[in-house]
């Protein structure tokens, strides 16, 4: 059997910067706003960015992978006591955390697309998040979603 081992990912300031800005759910547009750069360059950065933490393709894939490599600073964490999810809910946050669109959630849960869909409204509202990206910093802060998540989905199937 072989272990891959996940270490630390280290990102340029300009794309730690850019990853951060999409902490919040604000758009691309918006960080690069804030950051005072025009949105292609930030679009680059992020590109860059997304290379380093293991090649992600989606926004909230690359936060949960620069969470759980401590590429991004992770966000305060809040007592999860308060928090009432479903476990439907709570299944979709792997899932998302690894950047999957709906439809290929749609074999993993062995659910149609409409109910996935459903669920995934849900968990947004009840973690009163903005988009995916915000899903999955919500779902770090409320311990829904930990390093050892994301590590394992990183490391794919043991042999």
């Amino acid at each position: 059997m072989t272990t891959k081992t996940i270490g630390r990912v280290i990102l340029a300031p300009r794309e730690r910067q850019v990853v951060e800005g999409l902490a919040d759910g604000s758009t691309l547009a918006t960080v690069a706003r804030n950051l005072k750069i025009r949105e292609v360059t930030a679009a680059g950065y992020l590109r860059l960015g997304k290379r380093k933490l293991h090649g992600v393709s989606e926004n909230a894939a690359a936060l949960a992978v620069g969470y759980a490599t401590q590429a991004i600073t992770r966000p305060e964490l809040l007592d999860p006591e308060g928090l009432d999810l479903s476990r439907e809910q709570r299944n979709l946050v792997p899932l998302i955390a690894r950047g999957m669109t709906t439809a290929q959630m749609v074999p993993e849960l062995r659910q149609p697309v409409q109910i996935i869909r459903r669920y995934g409204r849900e968990l947004q509202q009840s973690l009163s998040a903005k988009n995916r990206a915000h899903v999955v910093t919500r779902a770090w802060q409320y311990q829904v979603l930990t390093a050892d998540h994301v590590i394992a989905s990183l490391r794919g199937p043991q042999c």
